[in-house]
């Protein structure tokens, strides 16, 4: 076993006992700072510790993993999820799905991991997901649709999401275009499509979903406090992952469904209803410039229509969008 392995071992063979910094170095046959340095590596895995002078460290709380059958038993979806690989730690949850639907993986294919190293949002922003909090997945999908199409599967995954988090953990999370969910003006959660096309149609796409569930205050870097928060600050008490990521799925399956029978329409409604940046001022830096005017409604594109001072109204197909009042 590998020296954090040991430590474990030895904290866990009696969780109630404290196990002094002496004996633990002892048993690893390592100097205190190092023994200091192991104990850290536990606390970045999830596991939290008293620590007492003269006593030594005990185990208080275990990281709770996602358990793969008890999600399968949970969720309710008759594509997404049916194809389900569960991770402890990847780079990304988008690179093994694209791994994967490269390799003729079918539509719904869902990757979930404890731990991304490398996860990333928008504009290749690193995505912060200590391990065992949050929840990082990426889905294959197959829409038989022409490429331009794509942003509005990125605002049909925020209707679900949110959806999700209202009806799972009753916190009032809202839609901030084009896929971002905040809480207050905080962020906490991000969604990122990646697609692979031919002769300018979809051959898959991937839709990665980061959340960040169980967070504590502390966890975030201070950069990060004052336009972050978790589910588990916002309701006081942990969310459960397991039920939340199969309310997502099902909310997904069935707008999908619907995306696929009635068109965007329907999705535009529902984004609208959730959305905290219509009727707000906005400023957007888009390829001819910076904008700035009122977001007015969605187009039939997805594209966020803003009006400036001038009455002209501008379709927003990308950019980064930061509210006003």
């Amino acid at each position: 076993m590998s020296k954090k392995e040991t430590l474990l071992d030895l904290l866990l063979s009696d969780p109630q006992e404290f196990v002094s910094g002496e004996e633990i170095s002892r048993r690893l046959s390592v100097s205190r700072t190092a023994v200091w340095k192991q104990i850290n590596k536990l606390r970045e895995a999830g596991y939290e510790f008293e620590a007492v002078p003269h006593k030594g460290y005990r185990i208080v709380s275990k990281p709770e993993r996602i358990d793969a059958l008890l999600l399968v038993k949970t969720l309710k979806t008759k594509t997404i999820g049916q194809n389900l690989k569960v991770l402890d730690s990847t780079v990304s949850t988008q690179e093994e799905a694209r791994e994967l639907a490269e390799a003729g993986a079918p539509e719904g294919t869902l990757v979930i991991a404890e731990e991304q190293t490398g996860g990333k949002g928008r504009m290749g922003r690193k995505w912060f997901s200590p391990k065992g909090k949050g929840i990082s997945m990426s889905v294959v999908l197959r829409p038989k649709q022409p490429m331009h199409y794509m942003p509005q599967l990125t605002l049909l995954t925020g209707v679900a999401v949110c959806r999700a988090v209202r009806r799972v953990t009753g916190v009032m999370a809202g839609m901030k275009w084009p896929n971002d969910l905040l809480v207050d003006g905080r962020k906490i959660s991000g969604i990122l499509l990646e697609s692979a096309t031919e002769d300018e149609y979809v051959r898959y796409c991937i839709a990665g979903i980061g959340i960040s569930a169980n967070q504590d205050h502390e966890d975030y870097p201070e950069e990060l406090k004052p336009i972050a928060t978790s589910l588990k600050i916002e309701k006081g008490e942990k969310i459960d992952r397991i039920q939340l990521i199969a309310a997502i799925w099902e909310e997904f399956e069935a707008l999908y469904a619907l995306y696929q029978q009635e068109g965007f329409a329907p999705i535009a409604s529902l984004w609208e209803a959730l959305s905290v940046t219509l009727g707000k001022t906005v400023n957007v830096t888009i390829a001819s410039g910076p904008v700035t005017g009122k977001a007015e409604k969605l187009d039939p594109s997805g594209a966020l229509l803003v009006v400036t001072e001038d009455g002209r109204r501008v379709p927003v197909f990308s950019g980064d969008v930061e509210l006003g009042r």
